[in-house]
């Protein structure tokens, strides 16, 4: 499948997606918005794809979206074609990554700004450049969050951290995200990918009924009671206590060696 300024790639059980307009830092245009929803989805109904990789070529991650563009369209009177308000694509792509059934690591490997922040922030896991930059800058446009910010980033920083990066707009350093817990892990840039292939590999080699369930529940308790919690984990364990890959880890575990997991 051939998508426009994006690269998919799959290899070793893993999917990396890739965004590819480095001119612009990989800025999102239309094309690109469908482009990643299409990606998405395929590799969410791709059984051979157990983790996904989300980056960036170039210096940017993602510097959100087009803004020049957006300036021309309003100029010629066809906002409507650019404009983040009446684009169901972008809910359709954050509540895939949200919703999906596989671990999605974000490697952030240059700015991250607006929509390109928010994007990271809907990623499971975040490992970044110590080059990397990440802001909320939409007020410094005179615009609202969207894609997400103001759901993800109280949750992953706290309320009052919230409201001072996307009430300023500001520009933070990775070390800065560290910190806050924006990101779990730098890397330099040369390492970055490396690192990350490493963790997801790790990952496709594990229970991916296991994993898919334990990343659902998670998810689940963040808007749940205690007892709601307990329950789903009780029945998450229940499903997972009769797959071959249960009796392959416990049996790995006996005989003192590594459990080869296959899904079953």
């Amino acid at each position: 499948m051939d998508f426009e300024h994006l690269i998919y790639s799959v290899d070793n059980l893993v999917a990396t997606i890739t965004l590819n307009r480095p001119e612009t830092l990989n800025a999102l245009t239309p094309a690109m918005r469908k482009s990643f929803a299409s990606a998405l989805e395929l590799a969410e109904n791709d059984d051979k794809v157990h983790v996904i990789i989300i980056t960036g070529t170039g210096k940017g991650f993602c510097s959100g979206g087009d803004v020049k563009a957006m300036n021309e369209a309003r100029k010629s009177g066809k906002a409507g074609v650019l404009d983040d308000k009446v684009d169901p694509i972008r809910d359709k792509i954050v509540l895939a990554m949200r919703e999906s059934t596989k671990p999605i690591i974000a490697a952030i490997n240059g700015a991250a700004a607006g929509a390109g922040m928010n994007i990271a922030l809907a990623c499971d896991i975040r490992i970044a450049a110590d080059t990397a930059k990440f802001g909320e800058t939409f007020t410094k446009r005179g615009l609202h969050p969207d894609w997400g910010g103001t759901y993800f980033l109280p949750r992953i920083v706290g309320m009052a951290k919230a409201c001072e990066l996307i009430w300023s707009g500001k520009m933070i350093n990775a070390q800065e995200a560290l910190e806050f817990g924006i990101v779990s892990q730098l890397e330099t840039p040369d390492a970055l990918m490396a690192t990350t292939l490493a963790m997801a590999n790790s990952f496709a080699a594990g229970p991916p009924i296991a994993i898919r369930l334990a990343k659902r529940a998670m998810y689940r308790s963040m808007d749940s009671t205690l007892r709601e919690a307990l329950e789903f984990e009780t029945y998450a364990q229940n499903i997972c206590s009769g797959t071959q890959d249960a009796k392959e880890g416990i049996a790995a575990f006996v005989e003192k060696r590594e459990p080869l997991f296959t899904g079953n």
